[in-house]
């Protein structure tokens, strides 16, 4: 059945592309063809949904929670790189939610340091925001056939949320810098390291503007996690660690990883030996959200 799903799925979206086309272009398509295109939608996505829902419950019958067996679910339904990209997208959406709330994913009060690094990049990303919505307005006016009309009004708000989720996503899901000296990589929902205390073998401030993808293999096997263009702090690796990449490759950092963080100071005295003392609330930043200092680039050059 998991199978007929995902045929079902691939062999979808190519005939609704084809009817949408047909439509736009002007051509007069029978309404017993779009009744039952439409019928048809509506079949594969009940089957879709039981499916998903077939591999849900069997998920929290093996003892996962709600959120990890509705991501199981969401594996076993569409194919690795599709099911990533959905994973993706709904934990950036969840993100509009904690940043509403002003919480923070993954940040306890026992942690160090929760450092922010959306500093780089906030300015860009609001701008693009700005953009998409001046180019949804101004295609609302100027475009005079209402399917088009709508398809592009559909994929502009969308465009705008997903960049408002993608910010979100980031200002809620700090790096981390645990109470036992271990560290947690991330940007936003595409990507998740987690170092531990005895991997790393040294931290300091280095501001560096290297060239590359947000997740960046360097040739001598390092690892660099850029924003906007830019690294500020260099950890030694005493040994290898493995990460997961953005579409679901896995990989390994080897010598050291570089990354950017809004305040590096902080960040790299709390991976020292010496560094902050460790207690209920020590060295957290306040809690995100709209109006907060995280994610405007609260930190300092160093």
């Amino acid at each position: 059945m998991r199978r007929a799903a995902r045929v079902a799925l691939w062999l979808l979206l190519p005939g609704e592309l084809v009817v949408l086309v047909l439509l736009v272009g002007g051509v007069e398509v029978p309404f017993a063809v779009v009744a039952a295109a439409e019928v048809l939608v509506l079949a594969v996505l009940a089957l879709e949904a039981a499916v998903w829902f077939g591999l849900y419950r069997a998920a929290r019958r093996a003892g996962l929670p709600p959120g990890a067996a509705s991501a199981r679910a969401v594996r076993g339904l569409l194919p690795p790189v599709a099911a990533r990209l959905a994973a993706h997208e709904l934990r950036a959406l969840h993100s509009l939610v904690l940043w509403a709330l002003r919480r923070r994913h993954g940040v306890r009060g026992g942690e160090v340091v929760a450092a922010g690094y959306t500093g780089p990049q906030t300015a860009l990303l609001w701008g693009m925001v700005f953009v998409s919505v001046v180019e949804t307005v101004a295609l609302a006016v100027l475009i005079p056939w209402p399917l088009v009309h709508a398809v592009a009004l559909v994929l502009d708000v969308y465009g705008v949320l997903f960049l408002v989720a993608l910010h979100a996503s980031c200002v809620t899901r700090p790096h981390v810098v645990g109470a036992d000296r271990s560290l947690r990589l991330r940007y936003g929902a595409l990507f998740d390291l987690r170092v531990p205390a005895e991997a790393i073998a040294g931290a300091r401030i280095e501001r560096r503007f290297p060239e590359g993808r947000l997740v960046h293999a360097r040739e001598d096997g390092g690892l660099e996690l850029i924003v906007a263009g830019q690294t500020t702090v260099a950890v030694e690796l005493s040994r290898p660690v493995s990460y997961l990449r953005p579409l679901g490759g896995r990989a390994e950092a080897v010598g050291s990883v570089r990354f950017h963080a809004d305040d590096p100071a902080a960040v790299v005295a709390a991976l020292r030996p010496s560094g902050p003392p460790v207690g209920p609330g020590a060295g957290v930043a306040a809690p995100t959200g709209p109006g907060s200092a995280v994610g405007r680039g609260t930190g300092t050059d160093v």
